[in-house]
């Protein structure tokens, strides 16, 4: 996990080895966490994880962009989408390295 991407597998190890739980119970525990956080998500619900941050839906208008290559002005369509903002907390420990 040092430098590198940290992954469901890796969450479910790190269930496992602390909490002691079987590595099925472990895996199912991370599944249910994701699963109610996207669930939350796609019904429209901002999540915050205190400590760690906040995932917040923004809605998007309509707007016109241009193709950098030609040059042409392009619609873009209104849509919604998902931004992090990192709690303070984890802003520092990110800072200290």
């Amino acid at each position: 996990m040092h430098g590198g991407t940290l992954t469901r597998a890796d969450l479910g190890d790190v269930v496992h080895r602390r909490l002691g739980l079987s590595r099925a119970e472990s895996a199912g525990l991370v599944e249910r966490l994701l699963y109610h956080m996207c669930h939350a998500l796609s019904e429209g619900e901002n999540v915050k994880i205190s400590g760690f941050g906040s995932f917040i839906l923004r809605d998007k208008g309509e707007r016109v962009g241009r193709n950098p290559k030609t040059g042409i002005e392009v619609p873009i369509a209104p849509r919604r989408v998902m931004t992090f903002r990192a709690s303070q907390m984890m802003r520092d420990r990110i800072a200290r390295g």
